[in-house]
């Protein structure tokens, strides 16, 4: 191939991938040349009030207000037990400030679906009690959904009908992790991260349910019904490669806003936000990354990702993540305080409140 066809072919190439970004459907635009919303570098990300990790590895936050504390439940990579392994599965930790965090204890598989692994937990209050939905793990394309229920915020019962849920269709290859859930519009809206029958992309599935909350104890895989035979949302910008995951919801003025990594760990990863009127079809708000990567040095050049927003008891908005300058060697998670402001056209918009 001459150096001419090849010089038009990579300008084909970049044009195309432009003009297809540019058909993206946004609520927002954003200046030519913007990397991200947030700048990498802005203070709260570059030296965070909050980087920690039990033994300088965790992943995948979930915070909730119980029992006059905070609990943040994460994952762990596989530890060392009565002369065995076992594989990932879930921390916690307990906080009266959300800086400064205590490591309690690692929950340990005790039901035969998770007895490979469990991890990426979504913790929710409800009936008074702490509810974690979580993946199993080491299953690859038969990895699902799963709920424990703890009255303590520490020990954890889990469902007996798990897994409660994995996505089907010609679409998805079946498998199920990053749980989120959340109650809406008189409905609980479950979603998770599935990938396609090559499992080679990454993306959105959505699951409802109108069992009432106070029944939630009793939740079957029947109760729970796919909302859509297809993706609600994946990997169509640059940014966000060949990866869509980590879904987390908040409810703002009957609309719903999902912070989601885009990219796989490392490619680098980036945390995104979409915007939803019935918790189905979603649109981006910008065609760039809410937070992305730091540069080179800082704690997160390697990816800002997996977010898990927290909604707190003063009605403030948290949002944590993981992030490492290692390509994977540990792992860190931090937070940063999101405040919401309305634009000219009443769209809220979520921005990081500068703490100094």
């Amino acid at each position: 191939m001459s150096k001419n066809c090849l010089f038009s072919l990579i300008v084909f190439f970049i044009t195309f991938r432009l003009f297809a970004e540019d058909s993206i459907p946004t609520l927002l635009s954003v200046h030519e040349g913007l990397a991200s919303i947030v700048p990498a570098d802005l203070p709260e990300l570059s030296s965070p009030a909050m980087c920690w990790a039990p033994k300088d590895y965790a992943k995948d936050p979930t915070v909730v207000w119980f029992k006059d504390r905070y609990y943040m439940y994460f994952s762990v990579p596989p530890q060392e037990k009565d002369g065995g392994k076992y594989g990932w599965t879930t921390g916690i930790a307990q906080s009266d400030d959300l800086t400064h965090w205590e490591y309690v204890k690692n929950l340990l598989p005790d039901q035969e679906c998770a007895k490979n692994g469990f991890c990426a937990p979504c913790a929710r209050v409800f009936n008074n009690k702490v509810y974690l939905f979580y993946q199993s793990y080491g299953n690859g394309a038969k990895d699902a959904i799963c709920m424990s229920v703890s009255e303590d915020g520490l020990n954890f019962t889990p469902s007996s009908a798990n897994p409660i849920f994995r996505p089907h269709g010609n679409w998805t290859n079946g498998r199920a992790i990053d749980a989120d859930v959340v109650y809406f519009k008189d409905k609980l809206y479950l979603y998770a991260a599935t990938r396609d029958p090559e499992g080679k992309r990454q993306k959105i599935v959505v699951a409802t349910s109108s069992i009432p909350v106070e029944q939630l104890d009793d939740v079957t895989r029947d109760d729970w019904i796919q909302a859509y035979d297809g993706a609600i949302l994946e990997p169509s910008l640059s940014w966000e490669t060949k990866c869509i995951e980590a879904p987390s919801t908040i409810e703002r003025n009957g609309k719903l806003y999902m912070f989601y990594a885009g990219g796989y760990n490392n490619d680098p990863q980036h945390i995104g936000v979409a915007v939803s009127e019935d918790g189905v079809k979603w649109v981006r708000l910008w065609n760039v990354p809410f937070i992305t990567n730091g540069p080179d040095g800082q704690w997160n050049s390697s990816e800002s990702g997996h977010p898990g927003v927290f909604l707190d008891k003063d009605g403030q908005t948290w949002l944590f993540f993981q992030g490492n300058s290692t390509r994977g060697k540990n792992w860190f998670l931090s937070r940063v305080k999101i405040i919401w402001k309305t634009n000219d056209q009443g769209i809220e918009i979520p921005s990081i409140n500068q703490e100094r």
